[in-house]
C-alpha cells in the first residue's frame, strides 16, 4: 500500500489573517491522486484472506470429523462430495461476506461494524444449508458443521484484525488516508480538524477548509489550511479530486445549503460526510426514523440497570472468578516477590469511592514503601500529574520490585476480588479517591452512576499521560455510551495498553 497523503500542519497565524494570509502566499487545495490504490489493494487482501481463513475451517472441519486428508476415502462417507460440499459452502461464505458489504471501506479500520458483518455473513451462511439440507433431505454431519462453523468465524475474525492492525499502523504515519475539506464555523473546523489528526485510525485527513460565516473566531487561528470559498467548494472538490467533503456542525442557512451542497457534489467521487452536533453520544445510541419532509434522529437516553447491566455482572463475575482461580500461582509469585523486596504487607488497601457514591475499600498488591502516605507532602512540589491526581516518574517511595509490577499493571490484579464481591467492575471508569469526589463539580459526579473499573476507556486512552478534563470526558463518555460490546474490546484494548506499558509509571 503507497503512500498518497500530504502532512498538514496544525499550527496557524491569528484567526483575522488567515483568509488574506491563504490567498497572499496563493494556497491551493492539492489535488488528489487519480486512483486510491490502497483501497484496491486492501479490499483485494481481504477477500484473499477470507476466502483462506475459509478453505482452512472447512478443510480442518473435514479432517477432524473424518480423519481423512481428502486423498483417499477413509470412512462410508465419500471424500468427494464433501470437498464438493466445501466447496459449494465457501461459495456461499464469500457472496455473504460481500452482501453483506463487510468490505465497505468506510467501515474497515473503525469500530465493530465490519466485525458485526462477518458474524452475520457467518450466520447467513450456515442459515442457508440449514434450510437447503432440510429442503433437499440431505444429511451433513454436524460434527463437521460443529467445527467448520466456530474456527471458521475466528479465522475471518483474526483476518480482520491482522489487517486492521497493519491498515492503523500506516495511517498512525499518515499513509492510506482520504484527503477531506473541512466546512463549517471556524470553531467547528478546527475541532473536526484536531479529531482526526488525534483519531487518525479513522483514515481522513484535512487538506482544507471553508468558513461558513464571516464571523472570525480563535478557532480559525488553529488551522494553517489551503482556503475555500464556499460558492467554488462543489468545484475545487471535483477539479482536485478530493474524495470527502465534511460538515462540521452547523451551516447558515441550515438544511437547505447542506442540501444544495450535496446538490453540487452529485456525480462526482466525493463522499459528503456531516458531523453531529451530538457529542459525546456513541452511534448504537443514535437512530434515524425516516419521515417524508422530517427525518427524526433518536437518542436514547443512558440507561442505569435492567437486562444489560445484569448481564455484565454476571460476566463481570465468571470471567473475574475464573482469572482469580487460573492466575493463582502468579498471585502467590508476587506475593513472595513483594515479601522479599521490602518490609511491610503484600496487599495495598485504600479507600475509594464507587457507584453512587459508597465507599469501599481497594486491593492492590504494595507497590511503594510502607510510609508512603506519610512522604506524600514533601513531594507535593514535584507533582507531574494532571492537577487533581498526583503522579511522579521515578517516584522514590516505589520499591524496585514494585516498579515492575506498576509497569505491567500486575500491582492491579488483586481488584479481580474487588470485582467478584461486587465492588468494582472488570470495565469502567476510573475507581476516584474521597479527596478527588469531594471537588468534583456537578457533571463530574456522573462518573458515580456505575461500578468503577479494573480497566476502562482510560486505560487504552493513555492512562497517565491523559489530563484531568481529559480522562473526565472519557469516564462520561463510557458512562453513557457502555455496552457488552464495547466492553470486551476494551478487554481487548487493554492487553495492548499493558503489554506497551503506554503511560503507566
Amino acid at each position: 500500500m503507497t503512500a498518497e497523503a500530504d502532512t498538514i500542519t496544525l499550527a496557524g497565524p491569528p484567526a483575522d489573517r488567515l483568509l488574506d494570509r491563504a490567498a497572499a502566499v496563493g494556497q491551493r487545495v492539492a489535488s488528489q491522486p487519480r486512483k486510491l490504490g490502497w483501497r484496491h489493494r486492501l479490499v483485494f487482501a481481504l477477500t484473499v484472506t477470507d476466502a483462506a481463513g475459509i478453505v482452512v475451517a472447512l478443510l480442518v472441519a473435514q479432517f477432524v470429523r473424518f480423519r481423512t486428508t481428502a486423498l483417499g476415502a477413509a470412512t462410508p462417507v465419500s471424500d468427494v462430495a464433501y470437498l464438493s460440499l466445501g466447496a459449494a459452502i465457501a461459495a456461499v461464505w464469500l457472496i455473504a461476506l460481500s452482501a453483506t458489504r463487510s468490505r465497505m471501506i468506510r467501515n474497515i479500520g473503525t469500530g465493530t461494524i465490519e466485525y458485526q458483518r462477518v458474524v452475520n455473513a457467518t450466520l447467513i451462511t450456515f442459515g442457508t444449508l440449514a434450510v437447503v439440507a432440510f429442503l433437499l433431505q440431505v444429511e451433513i454431519a454436524r460434527g463437521y458443521l460443529a467445527v467448520a462453523l466456530p474456527l471458521g468465524l475466528v479465522l475471518l475474525l483474526g483476518g480482520r484484525v491482522a489487517w486492521r492492525w497493519i491498515l492503523h499502523s500506516m495511517r498512525r504515519v499518515g499513509r492510506c488516508t482520504t484527503g477531506s475539506i473541512i466546512v463549517g464555523r471556524p470553531d467547528d473546523v478546527a475541532r473536526v480538524v484536531d479529531e482526526l489528526r488525534r483519531q487518525y485510525r479513522v483514515g481522513y485527513r484535512a487538506i482544507g477548509a471553508t468558513f461558513a460565516g464571516s464571523a472570525r473566531t480563535t478557532g480559525a487561528s488553529r488551522i494553517d489550511l489551503p482556503t475555500v470559498d464556499f460558492d467554488d467548494l462543489a468545484a475545487t472538490s471535483k477539479r482536485t479530486r478530493t474524495r470527502a467533503v465534511i460538515v462540521a456542525g452547523d451551516l447558515p442557512g441550515g438544511s437547505a445549503t447542506i442540501r444544495r451542497l450535496g446538490w453540487d457534489l452529485e456525480n462526482s467521487q466525493t463522499e459528503l460526510i456531516l458531523v453531529s452536533r451530538l457529542t459525546d453520544v456513541a452511534g448504537p445510541r443514535i437512530h434515524l426514523r425516516p419521515i417524508n419532509g422530517l427525518p427524526m434522529v433518536h437518542v436514547d437516553l443512558p440507561q442505569y440497570s435492567g437486562f444489560a447491566h445484569a448481564m455484565k455482572r454476571i460476566f463481570d463475575v465468571v470471567v473475574a472468578g475464573t482469572a482469580v482461580v487460573l492466575l493463582s500461582p502468579l498471585f502467590a509469585a508476587i506475593a513472595v516477590g513483594v515479601r522479599l523486596s521490602s518490609d511491610g504487607p503484600v496487599l495495598f488497601r485504600q479507600e475509594r469511592v464507587g457507584a453512587h457514591g459508597g465507599r469501599f475499600t481497594m486491593l492492590k498488591f504494595r507497590s511503594m514503601v510502607t510510609d508512603a502516605e506519610a512522604r506524600l507532602r514533601e513531594l507535593q512540589d514535584r507533582n507531574e500529574g494532571n492537577g487533581v491526581l498526583f503522579k511522579l516518574h521515578d517516584d522514590p517511595r516505589v520499591t524496585p520490585f514494585g516498579r515492575t509490577l506498576r509497569r505491567y499493571s500486575l500491582d492491579e490484579l488483586p481488584q479481580l476480588w474487588n470485582v467478584v464481591i461486587g465492588d468494582m467492575s472488570l470495565v469502567g471508569p476510573r475507581p476516584p479517591l474521597p479527596s478527588e469526589v469531594e471537588r468534583y463539580q456537578e457533571d463530574v459526579n456522573r462518573r458515580l452512576l456505575t461500578k468503577p473499573g479494573i480497566t476502562g476507556l482510560w486505560q487504552v486512552s493513555g492512562r497517565s499521560n491523559l489530563s484531568w478534563d481529559e480522562s473526565v470526558k472519557i469516564d462520561l463518555y463510557y458512562v453513557e455510551n457502555w455496552s457488552i460490546t464495547g466492553d470486551l474490546v476494551i478487554l481487548l484494548k487493554t492487553v495492548r495498553a499493558v503489554v506497551g506499558s503506554n503511560g503507566a509509571y
